[in-house]
């Protein structure tokens, strides 16, 4: 079965299609970009035709669900349901750091990534299952205390209080997305690991007057 994989969480648009029982990536597109809304349908086309596939060779859709931010994460998650919808097939939404922590072989895994306002996103795992999280904090508040592994955008690894044999920046894409996925299981609706508030607000409203008699 092909699998459409799409992830928009980190800031980077992931786009591809791999191959399910083979466990294999067929085409890929990762491009740093927050034109999420324009550039995504052009980049599932692009992959689509370098990997000699059409729409309806699909068998099934897999999104990153975050945590990330609310406009990144609604853009990714309506396009993989619209289509879906519009293929017929199921739509599996992971979690983002699942998708990355099935990229790395160890026992114990942080996987942290730039929440902005000086904040980030970390889940723990163990053995490939994980343990706690996703949650948001300060960097230097991430609740882990020693891992085998933990994956961090350089510019933060610095600020971790966490012990790591190994320190590395892996960001999600479509292997991970298909290895997080249970394609076994009839999936769900798609629920936004948003985590904290977005930052665009409804303004106050404006204090009346009292009517004069």
């Amino acid at each position: 079965m092909l699998a459409l994989g799409i992830d928009t969480a980190t800031g980077d648009l992931v786009v591809g299609v791999g191959d399910v029982d083979k466990q294999q990536a067929l085409a890929e597109s990762i491009t740093e970009t927050r034109a999420h809304n324009e550039r995504l349908m052009p980049a599932v086309q692009a992959v689509l035709a370098e990997a000699g596939v059409g729409f309806g060779d699909l068998g099934a859709v897999v999104v990153g669900c975050g945590p990330g931010p609310f406009t990144g994460l609604r853009v990714g998650m309506a396009s993989a349901s619209a289509l879906g919808q519009a293929l017929g097939v199921p739509v599996h939404g992971v979690v983002t750091h699942d998708a990355v922590a099935a990229q790395i072989e160890a026992g114990r895994v942080l996987v942290v990534t730039d929440a902005r306002r000086r904040e980030v996103y970390w889940a723990h795992y163990e053995r490939g299952r994980r343990v706690a999280g996703p949650g948001v904090c300060a960097p230097g508040a991430v609740p882990v205390e020693r891992v085998d592994v933990v994956s961090v955008p350089p510019h933060l690894a610095g600020q971790l209080e966490v012990e790591a044999g190994q320190v590395r920046h892996v960001s999600p894409n479509t292997l991970g997305l298909l290895r997080a996925a249970d394609f076994s299981a009839e999936p769900g609706p798609l629920v936004p690991h948003y985590l904290r508030r977005p930052d665009a607000v409804e303004p106050k409203a404006k204090p009346t007057s009292p009517a004069i008699p």
